[in-house]
């Protein structure tokens, strides 16, 4: 198995995020507060160098880490 970039909790909003969630739903499906969904997301986009839910999402599925 190859080693993810991304925490299983990571792997988990941006997987609700392709699904087209909000950051309310996201919190609420996962059962923590919508600060800590941001900071997830935030956590992703530095890692990954890019300004954006959409830049990390592209990048994301161009290194196998999400898939649609």
């Amino acid at each position: 198995m190859k080693n993810s970039i991304l925490t299983l909790r990571e792997k988990e909003v941006f997987d609700l995020l392709i699904l087209n969630k909000t950051t309310r739903e996201i919190s609420e499906l996962l059962g923590i507060s919508e600060k800590t969904v941001r900071n997830h997301i935030s956590n992703v986009m530095q890692k990954l160098n890019v300004s954006g839910r959409a830049g990390a999402i592209i990048e994301l599925l161009k290194i196998g880490e999400l898939t649609l």
